[in-house]
């Protein structure tokens, strides 16, 4: 049971491929099943990793990379085929090795760093996981979300500039304090 939320995780990493080559092949009812299966598992690998305190330390790092693999690619994808614009990706794609090159720099310059993502994190996080299952519930054909879509791209803009933002300035600040967590 206590790999169970890691073996988990691995298999939304799994999915990701599976998910481009369905979005390649504009299959966009089969990619929503993967999407919102792997998104099942991310709720499952961390109530489980929680409820039978199995939580470790490599699950505490592949869970959010997995998450991040995962929507980064589908907005990829969504992009090059012509769902998304191209400077949401770029934002998106640019406040993630944001994110990672901080927590890098701040583990580098301390012992170990307590990452805990922020309430405008998780926000942004959900923001952009609906506006990819609008995309792929519009492009199956099953409702029209076009005013959604257009609702979701500056609400993703806007969270995504606000969260990496925050980032930088607890960052900044755990710096100027000498903090490491």
């Amino acid at each position: 049971m206590s790999h169970l939320p890691n073996l988990l995780t691995l298999l939304r990493i799994g999915a990701t491929p599976v998910l481009i080559l369905f979005l390649d092949a504009r299959q966009y009812e089969a990619a929503f099943w993967i999407f919102l299966l792997a998104g099942i598992t991310d709720g499952l690998d961390g109530y489980i990793a929680k409820r039978f305190n199995c939580q470790s330390r490599l699950g505490a790092i592949l869970d959010p990379a997995a998450d991040k693999i995962l929507l980064l690619s589908a907005f990829v994808m969504l992009t090059i085929l012509g769902d998304l614009p191209f400077w949401l990706m770029l934002l998106a794609g640019f406040r993630d090795l944001l994110i990672v090159g901080g927590y890098l720099v701040l583990v580098s310059m301390n012992d170990e760093v307590a990452m805990r993502p922020s309430r405008v994190s998780k926000l942004n996080t959900v923001m952009q996981i609906t506006l990819v299952i609008c995309i792929l519930v519009h492009n199956a054909g099953w409702l029209d979300l076009t005013v959604l879509r257009e609702v979701l791209i500056p609400a993703v803009l806007a969270t995504t500039v606000v969260s990496g933002a925050h980032y930088l300035w607890v960052w900044g600040i755990r710096r100027e304090a000498g903090d490491g967590g």
